[in-house]
């Protein structure tokens, strides 16, 4: 479980970056964590089979600290649809505790490839930002809970908040931008709590798991990003408050495209 202080200071300002950004545009911080956590694990000597698989799993897990963070910022500001969240989570708990396993049994070749997928994807939904159609609603209970269905699966999948995919889902419903933004950080604790309890199940017998592992949610890294982030979270979620961040979005989703080029050649 001891940490070198390196390694202290590269997971701490990670966790500081993510938390920010969480609260700023409503992701989870996976899309940075992953492929981040994944370089960090692997300089370290972990085991190649493991490294990506344990980065989704521990993105999931500080997601569970990172949105009761963001989301309390954004309580404070009348923001979130709290009727819309509850809709969505039946969905999102059996999607995402789904996808953990799904996940898990995937080659981790094939799992970077994945992630590599929905970061472009997520990357290209900022870049475009299109405008709903102004007579769309969001659908009833049973269209809510498939929806959240989807959400929970792809997001445990690629250790994500679930942003990528519910943000777009309310703007192209009409839901305004601050309000889908906070809605999403709302959504990141369930979609992060079935995912890491599915990681933890199935990674609970794997051999030469490195020490300090709960499954594959690496503690030590878990602690001090979820730390780190949940003091920078509710700064995001003030700043987002504050200005538009229709431009800021354009560009994280460059700098989402050069991740996404590095999961395709690495």
């Amino acid at each position: 479980m001891w940490l070198e202080p390196q390694l202290i200071l590269e997971l701490a300002l990670l966790g500081s970056c993510t938390g920010f950004l969480a609260g700023l545009l409503g992701i989870g911080g996976g899309m940075l964590m992953v492929p981040f956590m994944t370089l960090i694990l692997g300089a370290k000597g972990f085991p190649a089979q493991y490294t990506v698989k344990m980065a989704v799993a521990t993105s999931l897990a500080t997601i569970c600290f990172t949105s009761l963070s963001s989301v309390r910022a954004h309580h404070r500001r009348h923001a979130v649809l709290w009727p819309v969240a509850l809709r969505l989570t039946p969905g999102i708990l059996v999607g995402s505790a789904l996808g953990a396993q799904i996940a898990v049994a995937l080659p981790g070749r094939l799992l970077s490839l994945l992630f590599a997928a929905f970061v472009a994807f997520s990357a290209t939904q900022m870049f475009l930002d299109r405008k709903p159609k102004p007579h769309r609603t969001l659908p009833g209970t049973a269209g809510m809970v498939g929806m959240g269905g989807v959400v929970g699966l792809l997001s445990a999948l690629v250790g994500a908040g679930g942003a990528f995919v519910s943000v777009p889902f309310m703007l192209w419903c009409n839901v305004r931008i601050h309000n889908a933004v906070a809605t999403s950080a709302a959504l990141g604790f369930p979609i992060a709590l079935a995912g890491t309890l599915g990681y933890a199940w199935a990674g609970r017998q794997m051999p030469e798991m490195p020490s300090g592992s709960l499954g594959y949610v690496y503690l030590p890294g878990l602690l001090v990003i979820s730390a780190a982030s949940m003091c920078t979270a509710p700064l995001g979620a003030r700043t987002a408050h504050r200005t538009d961040i229709r431009p800021l979005k354009r560009v994280f989703a460059v700098v989402l495209y050069a991740l996404a080029a590095y999961f395709l050649f690495r």
